[in-house]
């Protein structure tokens, strides 16, 4: 596929340029034309236990993409001094500056035309924001309850900044007063029905829409971070999207505090989110 660069969204988008899938040729690795193109740069923002490593799977199965997992986890860690399963292990194989991972992944040189960065909201701490202004933001919610009855089994007690949607939503707003227009999607609304959602975002990214994305093989990838252990056992035992199944939940007079606190974060976003 040709790339042709192309502002997202519209004029109002503060001068995001992307590119956009032509059908005209095929993409080569490697090739002269490609070095000489800017790659459409993807952060995904989401909170803990939704399901946005299985988002990155399906994005991995393009033969376009590059992925990458949490590139700013060591440097949350390192900021924060939260203290997570894997923390050392993190902290010793991946690069703690995240201004550093800024210039040098994020915005650094592509192998492929399209870059996917699965993100945590609340990982984006003590940086520079400016780079939000070369990148296609993307938030990922989920239900705030939800979220806390499967972090906590990890996460004995959460706070509200653990869970990312606050900050989402902070950085839902901070980037429509700057003329974006990010996108949101719902994880429930996604495994409803994977396919149209995800046609729908890639219309949204000006990407073309590939089949592939829907299934994977079970197992790791070589992307997976180092904390996959921890965190990724029902997608390392899939081999696609799960079929939707609505669930209640049952939560601690503590963790239902959170929940209330998180609730009004969430239903804003969730009126703004791409449906099935």
């Amino acid at each position: 596929m040709l790339l042709l660069e192309k502002d997202f969204f519209g004029a109002g988008n503060s001068g995001i340029r992307g590119l956009v899938l032509s059908t005209a040729f095929p993409y080569v690795a490697g090739s002269p034309f490609f070095r000489n193109m800017e790659a459409t740069r993807i952060c995904i923002w989401s909170g803990p236990r939704n399901i946005s490593t299985a988002l990155m799977y399906a994005f991995a199965q393009r033969q376009d993409t590059e992925v990458f997992d949490e590139p700013l986890y060591a440097h949350y860690l390192r900021v924060s001094g939260a203290q997570h399963p894997g923390r050392d292990q993190v902290l010793q194989t991946q690069e703690q500056d995240g201004e550093k991972v800024v210039r040098d992944q994020i915005l650094g040189p592509a192998t492929k035309p399209v870059l996917f960065f699965k993100q945590m909201a609340h990982h984006l701490v003590e940086l520079d924001e400016s780079f939000l202004d070369r990148v296609v933001n993307v938030f990922l919610i989920r239900d705030p309850s939800l979220v806390l009855a499967s972090f906590s089994k990890v996460i004995p007690h959460p706070a509200l900044g653990d869970i990312g949607i606050a900050r989402q939503y902070e950085l839902y707003q901070q980037l429509k007063e700057q003329g974006q227009d990010p996108l949101v999607i719902d994880g429930p609304e996604l495994l409803k029905n994977p396919e149209a959602v995800l046609r729908s975002l890639c219309e949204k990214l000006r990407l073309a829409f590939e089949p592939a994305m829907l299934t994977w093989e079970a197992g790791p990838i070589p992307q997976d971070g180092v904390w996959a252990p921890y965190w990724y056992a029902n997608v390392h035992q899939s081999t696609g999207f799960q079929p939707y199944q609505p669930k209640t939940v049952a939560l601690r007079p503590d963790l239902q505090a959170v929940a209330q606190q998180a609730a009004p974060f969430y239903t804003s976003l969730f009126d703004a989110a791409l449906k099935a």
